[in-house]
């Protein structure tokens, strides 16, 4: 059992910068893979970064690559999404998830998840 909850949500300008923060509990080997989703109105849920728990490997997609950062601390259990460059289409409820399996580069499937936190990117 994982429990994840989002925070760090907001109204950003186009070219400002967010930081979201997603702290787990409960089991920690049930998220030895974290990822990062987003999903905007009438849109298709799109993978955006995960990371593995142990060893920090991780992993973006193409549409983020250079500008977010996905990043972990162990101790808090918390895993952060670095945004930076915010674009309009950035805009999106964002969530988190968590899986007992490792991470790999475009991994959809999750067995926990959050409940998103919403990111607002104004031009």
């Amino acid at each position: 059992q994982v429990q994840l909850v989002e925070s760090g949500g907001g109204s950003v300008q186009a070219g400002g910068s967010l930081r979201l923060s997603c702290a787990a509990s409960g089991d920690t080997y049930g998220r030895n893979c974290v990822g990062w989703f987003r999903q905007a109105p009438g849109k298709e849920r799109e993978g955006v970064a995960n990371i593995n728990r142990v060893g920090g490997s991780s992993y973006q997609s193409d549409s983020v690559m250079g500008r977010f950062t996905i990043s972990q601390d162990n101790a808090n259990n918390t895993v952060y999404l670095q945004m930076n460059s915010l674009k309009p289409e950035d805009t999106a409820m964002y969530y988190c998830a968590a899986d007992p399996g490792w991470c790999w580069r475009g991994r959809s499937e999750y067995k926990y998840w959050g409940q998103g936190t919403q990111v607002t990117v104004s031009s």
